[in-house]
């Protein structure tokens, strides 16, 4: 149990000379590493979706039947290209790393045009195939960046290899593991670098089974059955107390050390420290996960681990998510029979294929917190509708906001974040804490996000220092207080 496995997440991957002299090359050992590459910034975005706004990607043009999908694919594979053309100035290898995108984007381009051609026949309905052509036109990013990154070591006297999980070629079957497995069983981890493809093709389907998160999940399997010593996910932040971008890089700090239940909690919100079910992997084998900054290569990040435990009732980060829809459901004639309700409504939930971040209820009425597209969520309210036409329903956005610890005074913070809320004028909508005292829950209107993350954040953290120093192995964390 001698390698680590290390995930590059996009931006990073966009910017590689600080990947290779921050990542890559900066430690004496070259070999007794794997690494698992995500696209460059935005290329998968462009490929099915903006991940944030929604905005559609060639995979939305195609669900659509939009002609544009081809000028689309023209564009994406234009800015591939010029990837390559800041990444290689030796012709020679910049004329590789394209005859290989090229390759990809065109037996693509084939592939669906053969699919929305056949599909035109009354026998053949494309819905039937989104699933597929989803999954391999998310595969063409992570593709792309291990050939490169393959190649780019190779020329430095790295003995690096491509390990493409994609099965572009039918190379491996099975499910994950045993994809996994295939492609590692002749690798000698002592001899030479493996640069693996953040996508894996396999029976369960990735994309389907984990959306946007299957790198993740590929990264947490192959550190898994590898038996590696630790998994590491390079990052363009740091993980830290608040969201840098909204609260200011000046003002959080790198959280230095906590466990995994803090780490579901923070995939539950949708944000990305890890995949819950990546998480649930090393967790269970007992690996360690350390978050690191790409551009800040003698921090030593924050460490994820069972053995953790906090000295003292401190809280570790604010996190919380906007655009969420609330649907709430009231019926009188529900008291006695809310469990019934709560089955159809979550049967609905799961046919719309939104995704379900949390739940109140009592006596007569329900409500749940959502994440999805517009139209699914509108779905959602639609058949609820339909099927109590009774009840008074409604839909509405709001934003949670998480004070999260891993093992926080929930009645405290509580109190402590409602009190910091009422007095900057931002009203909560609700508010819940945690019976395993891990974090304490906020509900605002979706306008009062960011100023309820930064009002939330200054309470529990702008405080005199002695009353929330941290442990003396934190003390190094604090003082390098960088987003």
């Amino acid at each position: 149990m001698s390698h680590t496995v290390e995930k590059i997440g996009g931006t990073s991957m966009s910017a590689f000379d600080a990947v290779l002299d921050n990542i890559i090359l900066r430690p004496s050992q070259r070999y007794n590493r794997v690494f698992v590459v995500s696209a460059y910034a935005g290329i998968t975005n462009d490929l099915l979706e903006c991940k944030r706004t929604g905005k559609p990607g060639i995979y939305q043009l195609i669900a659509k039947r939009s002609p544009d999908w081809r000028q689309a694919m023209n564009d994406l594979e234009q800015r591939l290209l010029l990837i390559n053309d800041n990444l290689f100035a030796d012709p020679v290898n910049r004329l590789r790393a394209d005859k290989f995108i090229r390759a990809r984007v065109q037996d693509a381009k084939q592939c669906i045009t053969n699919i929305l051609e056949m599909c035109e026949f009354g026998q053949f309905t494309l819905r039937h195939y989104l699933p597929q052509v989803r999954e391999f036109l998310s595969s063409i990013g992570e593709a792309h960046s291990a050939f490169n990154t393959a190649l780019k070591l190779k020329t430095l006297g790295i003995n690096a290899r491509f390990v493409d999980l994609s099965s572009w070629n039918n190379q491996y079957t099975g499910d994950l593991d045993d994809v996994i497995r295939q492609a590692f069983a002749d690798i000698d981890l002592s001899q030479e670098l493996p640069i693996v493809t953040g996508y894996a093709y396999c029976d369960e389907g990735l994309m389907k089974t984990y959306d946007r998160g299957y790198s993740e999940m590929t990264f947490s399997r192959i550190a898994v059955l590898t038996e590696a010593r630790q998994a590491i996910i390079h990052k363009e932040y740091h993980l830290s107390s608040a969201d840098p971008r909204i609260v200011g890089p000046e003002s959080v700090l790198p959280m230095g050390e906590t466990n995994y239940d803090v780490a579901d909690q923070l995939a539950n919100l949708g944000m990305e420290a890890i995949h819950p079910n990546a998480a649930s992997g090393l967790r269970q084998n007992n690996i360690e996960l350390k978050i690191k900054n790409t551009f800040e290569p003698e921090h030593t990040g924050t460490l994820i681990s069972n053995a953790f435990t906090p000295s003292q009732d401190r809280v570790e980060i604010i996190a919380g998510r906007d655009k969420v829809f609330a649907l709430h459901l009231f019926d009188q004639a529900m008291v006695g029979h809310v469990d019934n309700v709560g089955y159809d409504i979550m049967q609905l939930i799961r046919e719309s294929s939104v995704n379900l971040i949390g739940k109140e209820m009592n006596a007569n009425s329900i409500t749940y917190y959502l994440t999805g597209g517009a139209d699914n969520l509108n779905q959602v309210l639609y058949k609820a509708e339909k099927r109590y036409p009774k009840a008074a329903i409604t839909g509405r956005l709001v934003a949670m906001i998480s004070a999260i610890g891993a093992n926080i005074n929930t009645n405290e913070a509580l109190r402590r974040g409602m009190q910091a809320l009422m007095q900057a004028e931002c009203f909560p909508i609700a508010a819940h804490s945690s019976v395993r005292n891990v974090n304490v829950q906020f509900v605002v209107d979706d306008n009062d996000y960011q100023s309820a993350i930064c009002t939330l954040h200054e309470q529990f953290f702008a405080l005199p220092a002695e009353t929330h120093t941290p442990p003396d192995s934190l003390a190094e964390c604090q003082s390098a207080h960088v987003a």
